[in-house]
């Protein structure tokens, strides 16, 4: 759902020091034959062709629609998943969708590369704590479902076509709202405080933790 790295570039020669346990990881993972699809988040978002070349592993830059076929009982059924990692999506937050646009700029991209990785990725990881639009800390916070703004971004694309499911991340909380009657909105928490995932069984979506069931 993105955001593994706290910061993560892609310089055509070199590869980030400090994230190859995780990364052989991943490859192991990939190679088993267990897919993995990976949603740049903002910490991330400059991915452009190593996890694909390299691991395997497709990247997506942008929500994107699963549909899970499944047998109830006699008749083929099915659920769609709507996937992202959430960032910039819904009302408000309009600094950060300005700088994200500064960010995957090819030109800004084009120009930061020409700098050498040892102060690039300097600044890009204290960009990455200190700055508040891009480290999230003022997301972590729920202000009641009405002021949930992915919840609000959920209801709307509603208004254009059913999904079961709307499953992000970014907002560091585990939350789990129902949108109507068969649709829900589920944030997967974070590893770090909640230690929360969420597991699909070809019909159910699932919100856990490493102990227990949450919801």
């Amino acid at each position: 759902m993105g955001d593994l790295f706290d910061f993560w570039f892609e310089y055509k020669t070199v590869v980030p020091k400090g994230f190859t346990r995780t990364l052989g990881k991943l490859a192991e993972i990939s190679d088993s034959g267990i897919p993995i699809h990976y949603f740049v988040g903002n910490h991330d978002l400059w991915m452009n062709g190593y996890f694909e070349e390299e691991l395997g592993i497709p990247v997506y830059h942008k929500p994107e629609e699963f549909t899970v076929s499944y047998d109830a009982s006699t008749t083929l059924s099915h659920q769609t998943i709507f996937i992202g990692h959430g960032d910039g999506l819904g009302p408000g937050d309009k600094g950060y969708k300005r700088m994200k646009k500064v960010f995957t700029n090819p030109l800004f991209k084009w120009l930061f590369k020409w700098m050498h990785p040892d102060i690039g990725i300097r600044i890009g990881q204290y960009m990455s704590v200190k700055n508040k639009m891009i480290s999230g800390d003022d997301d972590a916070k729920f202000l009641g479902e009405e002021n949930e703004w992915l919840a609000v971004y959920c209801k709307r694309k509603l208004e254009d076509k059913h999904r079961d499911y709307f499953v992000f991340g970014h907002r560091h909380l585990p939350l789990e709202i129902d949108l109507n009657e068969s649709s829900k909105y589920i944030n997967l928490g974070d590893w770090i405080q909640y230690y929360t995932y969420g597991v699909f069984d070809g019909k159910n979506f699932e919100l856990k933790n490493i102990n227990y069931v949450l919801f």
